[in-house]
């Protein structure tokens, strides 16, 4: 299931620091990191899920909402506008992301390389399985 991480938070009065360290704050080993930026208003990114890879997200600036729907067709928004917050999506989580803000920054961080034969982007297929 989803959860949110805290990220270590080292405060000093000359900038803040945070860090990450694979299987420690991040419980897979890392294979790639992305990010997403300059996002137009009112687009969404995503609305897939994956078959095998495990992801965490990370607003390094701004905001955003990620919204996973659920079989049912239930959602859950987490809003994400603190960089010493991650959003651990296991697998087979349907996502997607929306409402960001100007000059946002998602950090993505996930357990596999790419590979389309792991997307699942059809909600159909995925209610299914």
């Amino acid at each position: 299931m989803e959860k949110l991480i805290d990220l270590p938070k080292i405060l000093d009065t000359r900038g803040n620091l945070t860090f990450l360290e694979n299987l420690s704050q991040i419980p897979f080993e890392i294979k790639r990191v992305f990010w997403t930026y300059d996002v137009p208003g009112g687009e969404t990114r995503g609305g897939h899920a994956f078959k095998t890879q495990q992801e965490i997200i990370i607003a390094l600036s701004g905001s955003f909402d990620v919204v996973i729907t659920d079989k049912s067709g239930a959602k859950k928004v987490y809003h994400l506008n603190r960089s010493y917050k991650g959003l651990y999506l296991p697998a087979l989580t349907w996502r997607h992301t929306e409402n960001f803000s100007t000059n946002s920054l998602s950090l993505h961080i996930s357990s596999e390389n790419f590979s389309e034969n792991d997307y699942i982007r059809d909600y159909e297929q995925y209610r299914k399985m």
